[in-house]
């Protein structure tokens, strides 16, 4: 703001007029007053003593040769730094349609000639107040402004933080819960395997052995199908081996998501905290009888163990990647996906599709919904992990409000809009990294996160931690 708010310092008045004799009668009485006069001929050299000394108030003629004071008048109220100097017409125009043309070219006041003394001082002063009285709205307003928003972030934070202490208990829970009784039922089917194979066997020895059973046993290996079930045993007990690890796999991914009992801070590897997170979202990815299945195609580059806060950022992974599966559903819903051509395909099975990196086939003719994760080292040692999907894509005139907290661009019910603003706090705030949205209607959208490998105030610690170890030497 460039409006000077000491009471004591003298006001800055330009006065512009083409008439020397007016010029020198309004400076001698507003100087008298004790406000500081600048005088300008014409509307350019008015333009130009704007940008060099801002003035408190201008006192502007309409008649002037070459730029009338309605021009300057347009072009002051156009400029960023000009345009809240209060402008006051001063005029032998007395007609009202000049009056009106006058303010609506942005004066905030009309004095005709021949005018009186007092009154310009009065107006004058009455302008000065008035731009006071807006300052200081302004500077109240800013600092209402940024109390709500401080308020805001706050109550992100604590949300934030709530939800990730009930989480890692909840997930702690579970998992040990879980992993009890799946261990037992694991630990056991190795002994339940060979026990079935014994009876297998010695029933087979019995067969040889008495290759002519009698009727009522022949009967009953007829009536249960026993060949069948000498075939099928074994295929029985490798499925309940399936089925046990993929319950160990979710609750070492329910474990690792968490992080509950680790320290909050720990280099990671990036990539299986990405697995575990996927590993959570798999019924979300399978296909299901409204959609079809979501492939994630897995770019990885050769990243470095990570310093982070691991449990804060599996959860920014679960928001962008629920947000992606979000935004593919709803133009599943839409029927917005076609079966594509083959050329699109090719494009696709290649691990070429890539936001900002677009064919000309819209993004809609894909062949199935895909999500795509990419990840690598940049110049600048961070660790750069994008998430693109292809779906409807988010308009531009929302993506500058993506990260506020609150803000969501889902219907009603079903985004609560503190997700992204919690990853914008876990990432740039937390980690000191970055991260943004590219993205256009109808071609999809990518975040990007970017984050340094080590955290300064903790790499040290690290350090001096391995050199008591003896690591390095």
């Amino acid at each position: 703001m460039h409006f000077n708010q000491t009471n004591h310092h003298k006001r800055n008045i330009l006065v512009v007029d083409d008439t020397p004799d007016n010029l020198r009668l309004l400076s001698a009485m507003l100087t008298a007053q004790g406000f500081e006069v600048r005088k300008a001929l014409n509307g350019k050299m008015a333009l130009t003593a704007c940008q060099m000394v801002l003035p408190d108030v201008i006192l502007l003629d309409i008649n002037m040769p070459g730029m009338d004071g309605y021009q300057v008048c347009q072009q002051l109220k156009a400029d960023d730094k000009t345009c809240e100097v209060p402008v006051i017409f001063i005029s032998a125009l007395d007609d009202v349609v000049d009056k009106v043309k006058a303010f609506d070219v942005g004066g905030v006041d009309y004095i005709a000639k021949p005018f009186h003394g007092a009154e310009v001082v009065l107006r004058i002063e009455n302008q000065i107040n008035l731009r006071l009285l807006q300052v200081k709205l302004q500077e109240k307003n800013f600092l209402l402004q940024q109390a709500l928003d401080d308020l805001k972030a706050s109550q992100v934070q604590q949300i934030q933080n709530e939800k990730m202490v009930a989480l890692g208990q909840l997930v702690a829970g579970l998992a040990h819960e879980i992993n009890n009784p799946i261990s037992f039922i694991y630990g056991n089917l190795q002994y339940a395997g060979q026990y079935v194979e014994d009876l297998v066997n010695m029933i087979e020895v019995y067969q040889q052995e008495y290759p002519k059973p009698t009727p009522k046993i022949q009967q009953i290996a007829k009536d249960v199908d026993l060949n069948f079930i000498i075939k099928d045993l074994q295929n029985l007990i490798g499925a309940m081996y399936r089925g046990s690890d993929r319950i160990r796999e979710i609750v070492l991914a329910l474990q690792h998501f968490s992080r509950h009992d680790e320290a909050e801070m720990k280099r990671v590897n990036i990539h299986e905290d990405i697995e575990n997170t996927l590993v959570m979202l798999q019924h979300r990815l399978r296909e299901a009888a409204d959609h079809p299945a979501i492939v994630v195609v897995k770019d990885y580059g050769n990243l470095p163990l990570v310093t982070c806060y691991a449990s804060e950022l599996n959860q920014v992974f679960m928001h962008l990647l629920n947000n992606a599966i979000d935004a593919i559903e709803e133009g599943v819903g839409n029927g917005e996906w076609g079966m594509g051509n083959q050329s699109l395909k090719e494009e696709v099975g290649n691990g070429e599709w890539r936001v900002g990196n677009q064919s000309s086939t819209p993004y809609s003719l894909l062949p199935t919904p895909q999500i795509r994760i990419h990840t690598e080292v940049t110049d600048l040692n961070m660790v750069k992990i994008a998430i693109a999907d292809n779906g409807l894509g988010i308009e531009e005139s929302l993506r500058s409000r993506l990260f506020d907290p609150f803000f969501t661009t889902k219907p009603v019910g079903k985004g609560s809009g503190l997700g992204l603003s919690i990853s914008y706090q876990i990432i740039v705030q937390k980690h000191r990294g970055n991260i943004s949205c590219n993205s256009s209607v109808g071609k999809g959208a990518e975040f990007v996160i970017e984050i340094p490998t080590e955290q300064p105030d903790i790499s040290s610690q690290f350090s001096k931690s391995e050199k008591g170890l003896g690591i390095g030497d």
